[in-house]
């Protein structure tokens, strides 16, 4: 299952792996955003600025990866179906979830 093509050059498991990383790069990211913006903070009116800006960038990494994660949980779905519909093995449900992922994180970028 994980050495089946998904799409063109990416196996399942190498979108687990990117699942993973991103995860990882967004956790160093948003702790370097939060050291460089801290000093910046001098008072209550500083904090009313900069603390809406990380709490908006740290819910776009989360909602990415939740998408990611959504994505990779149909893919995989599909992959342990024995029935070979012709279509992947996808139910109506999962194709909308997949369509909807997939437009989400085209409209966040």
């Amino acid at each position: 299952m994980t050495g089946d093509e998904i799409f063109k050059g990416k196996t399942f498991s190498e979108l687990l792996s990117d699942i993973y990383k991103n995860s990882e790069k967004k956790e160093k990211q948003i702790s370097a955003l939060i050291r460089e913006l801290q000093p910046m903070i001098k008072n209550l009116g500083d904090a009313t600025i900069v603390v809406p800006l990380i709490k908006e960038y740290m819910e776009l990494a989360i909602k990415n990866d939740e998408h990611l994660i959504k994505m990779a949980a149909i893919v995989q779905r599909s992959l342990t179906r024995t029935n070979d519909t012709g279509d992947g093995g996808l139910t109506d449900e999962e194709k909308k979830q997949l369509l909807q992922s997939i437009q989400e994180l085209e409209d966040n970028k």
